[in-house]
């Protein structure tokens, strides 16, 4: 069943000190054992329980609208709405309020809130940037900007969709094993879709995009790649993960098994059809035919990379984003 996708931009004026009013929570323990069940378990009397999804805009969140429309959500018993979001942390408001159940979005965002003394947990994977060879999310400048390398950014501006997350983090980490200064690197917000004609028009000079974003830039003899900074950094670095705060997975043991579950599936069935999620990328991104067609796409997974989420929370320290990094023992969703 094919899900409206709405806008939440009135919650992204939702400061982070809002979200102290989380309630403390802990992965439930006692979650229903019986697989089988799940659907029952998840609704009442056989109904589908509805839930919210976050999601962005951008081609990797076309495998879970795959896996709502092949009726995978439903045979765990959920019905899907997504709702769409400039951003992972952008999304952490309307999770911790439980206006939105669950929220798909980048790892970092989950660390910096749980720094932040919230209580919000991982529950499966998603997608994973590639280890080598052409990447899906990358730094674009002018093919006149004199750019030509990652110490080259030093004294320059470079914009991302959001501050404090895998752009900057992993841009600072290339730059520094490149020799240059990370701590020289200007970066400012600007959502994806408005990167391209901002950096035309000289208002910036340099841009973090992921897929589609990065082919539609590249593929003007105006602009070059500068790098790929997941694969100088931390390579086949998690992009995405599915989460939730801590204190609806221990209220609602059931249904977020329901969701890992299902998600489990979708994503493995996206892995293996990924021409079908690709068919999917017009309707869902409003993304022309032909550009959807050959799009590179992340590698869908819904197990958690949680060694290199490690090294990701380690550069936060060391960046200065975070003070530590999250107890792993209350990061992860424990389900079956």
């Amino acid at each position: 069943m094919k899900k409206n996708i709405t806008s939440i931009t009135g919650l992204l004026a939702v400061g982070v000190l809002a979200l102290s009013a989380c309630g403390e929570g802990s992965p439930a323990e006692d979650a229903d054992t019986d697989t089988e069940n799940d659907a029952d378990a998840a609704g009442e009397n056989g109904d589908l329980t509805e839930i919210n999804v976050g999601v962005l805009p951008i081609a990797p969140s076309g495998a879970i609208y795959y896996g709502i429309e092949n009726g995978i959500f439903e045979e765990h018993g959920l019905d899907v709405e997504l709702t769409t979001s400039s951003g992972g942390a952008a999304m952490l408001p309307a999770v911790n309020t439980q206006q939105l159940e669950f929220g798909i979005g980048n790892p970092n965002s989950v660390l910096n809130a749980n720094d932040q003394g919230l209580e919000m947990q991982i529950i499966t994977g998603y997608s994973n940037s590639m280890a080598e060879g052409d990447d899906i999310a990358g730094v674009v400048t002018t093919a006149d900007s004199g750019i030509e390398s990652w110490e080259d950014l030093e004294g320059q501006t470079v914009s991302i969709n959001a501050l404090q997350t895998q752009g900057d983090l992993t841009i600072m980490e290339a730059v520094e094993q490149a020799g240059g200064d990370p701590d020289a690197v200007n970066f400012s917000e600007m959502p994806f879709p408005d990167m391209e004609a901002q950096l035309e028009q000289g208002n910036t000079d340099a841009i973090w995009v992921p897929e589609p974003f990065l082919s539609n830039s590249l593929s003007s003899d105006e602009n070059q790649l500068v790098g790929y900074s997941f694969q100088d950094s931390i390579p086949g670095m998690p992009t995405m993960v599915s989460f939730s705060s801590a204190e609806y997975v221990e209220e609602n043991p059931e249904i977020a098994q329901a969701f890992s579950d299902a998600m489990t599936e979708a994503l493995q069935a996206a892995e293996d059809d990924s021409d079908g999620v690709r068919a999917l990328l017009p309707e869902f991104i409003d993304l022309p035919e032909e550009a959807a067609e050959n799009l590179p796409l992340e590698e869908f997974d819904a197990e958690i990379r949680t060694e290199q989420l490690e090294e990701a929370g380690e550069l936060m320290v060391k960046f200065g984003f975070i003070n530590d990094v999250p107890d792993p023992a209350s990061l992860y969703f424990e389900g079956e």
